[in-house]
């Protein structure tokens, strides 16, 4: 059960920490508006897999939590 907890509170961290920081280099990117300056598929695809990335850190820090509570 310790095991799984880690796991779970390392891979939230880490969706968490590292992910925001990568969608600062991507809206920077100059792939990521078009000379209208409007958002490209570039942008708008790492936006979704990012935010799914956050939301997987949310539901991993609540199953840890659930983990080590004894309520999973």
């Amino acid at each position: 059960m310790t095991v799984l907890v880690v796991l779970l509170f390392v891979n939230a961290a880490f969706n968490a920490i590292v992910w925001p920081r990568f969608y600062k280099r991507v809206a920077n990117d100059p792939r990521a508006r078009d000379a209208d300056g409007r958002p490209t598929t570039f942008l708008k695809v790492h936006a979704v897999l990012i935010a799914i990335a956050l939301v997987l850190a949310v539901i991993s820090a609540l199953a840890g939590i659930a983990a080590l509570t004894g309520m999973l």
